[in-house]
């Protein structure tokens, strides 16, 4: 293990943990409470990190001196006891250099992630449930919490749409690479011909503000109109305008939220989307070099794909921007999709 140039420079995380250190020791810190609170979050990141890679070392080391003496004396148990704990060194390293690849400071933030179906109706729209399933099934395996924003039923089956908010460490961090549209390939359910279809989803992810980041949105720039919510949810629901949907006039990014009751709770939850939204397009300008979520955003149609799903004629599942694959199809739709997250981020990293 190296302590710069390796997987991460931890020397370089030292100083700027010193330096984040020496932030919080001056006069009127805690003047600016939200600055206070992004630097001290900042800090026990880096402090983390490097106790993480400090006691990995240590068992590095450690491994190293038993399996010197092992050897001496010619103890084979022993090496191979050495050779088991090696194994679970390698996995907490990939993980440690996993981790290393979300240092952008929206990386640690909650996630929302939407989904669309493309065109194409009953097929599209049940694509686009399958996806959600997955997403939720991967939450799940992660302990990641889910409140579900915006839902909106299919004309016959599946989802037209569905807003996810996923509340977890680095949820964003996680997530930022399923941007993008994925295809389906199988035979459809839908079909008395039993004829294979392809259908395509858009998916796109923003981080969530949290109390530490500062987005202003003025009251004059917002349009806010309310309209009865569509699909079950009990009388109540379709009875009364308790759904809403916001415009930002500069920007013309709508959203709307209709899985609650009360209006007012829409309001607040198409709210925290805007300024995510908002929040994810500040992103982008400050990084025009970087393909970040609004640049991914394209027509939902062949070509634009960023993973495809192929049920028939074969098994398979591929992620065109980094050639990772399986032929786990169904594992991958039951939520493990950390194969794919890991590829993308080592890929651009």
């Amino acid at each position: 293990m190296k302590n710069s140039g390796g997987i991460f420079e931890i020397d370089k995380l030292r100083q700027e943990a010193e330096k984040l250190e020496n932030e919080t020791q001056g006069v009127g810190f805690w003047n600016d409470n939200q600055k206070a609170q992004a630097i001290l979050k900042k800090l026990n990141s880096r402090k983390k990190t490097i106790t993480d890679w400090e006691s990995l070392k240590k068992e590095v080391d450690d491994a190293e001196e038993l399996m010197t003496l092992s050897m001496a004396e010619g103890d084979e148990s022993m090496q191979t006891e050495i050779a088991g704990q090696a194994s679970t060194i390698a996995i907490k390293l990939d993980d440690l250099e996993f981790r290393s690849f979300l240092s952008n400071e929206e990386d640690s933030q909650n996630a929302i992630l939407s989904i669309h179906s493309g065109a194409g109706g009953t097929e599209s729209q049940d694509w686009a449930a399958m996806l959600l399933r997955m997403y939720l099934r991967w939450a799940e395996r992660h302990s990641i919490e889910t409140d579900m924003m915006d839902y909106q039923s299919g004309d016959e089956a599946g989802i037209k749409s569905a807003t996810l908010e996923l509340k977890g460490s680095y949820a964003y961090g996680y997530l930022k690479s399923e941007s993008g549209v994925h295809r389906l390939v199988r035979i459809s359910p839908f079909d008395a011909n039993k004829r294979r279809h392809t259908s395509f989803a858009s998916v796109f992810v923003f981080p969530e503000t949290g109390e530490d980041i500062n987005i202003e949105v003025k009251p004059d720039d917002i349009k806010v109109d309310t309209f009865r919510a569509s699909g079950a949810g009990g009388q109540h629901v379709n009875k009364t305008s308790s759904a809403v949907r916001m415009t930002h006039i500069p920007t013309g990014i709508v959203v709307q939220c209709q899985t609650e009751r009360s209006q007012h709770k829409n309001r607040e939850s198409a709210f925290k989307v805007l300024k995510a939204r908002l929040y994810q397009k500040a992103l982008e300008e400050e990084r025009a070099k970087m393909a970040v979520v609004e640049a991914t955003k394209k027509k939902i149609e062949w070509g634009s794909q960023i993973r495809s799903y192929v049920f028939q004629p074969y098994n398979l599942v591929k992620d065109h921007r980094t050639d990772y694959e399986t032929s786990n199809v169904n594992a991958v739709m039951d939520g493990a999709i950390d194969d794919f997250i890991h590829a993308y981020l080592s890929h651009k990293e």
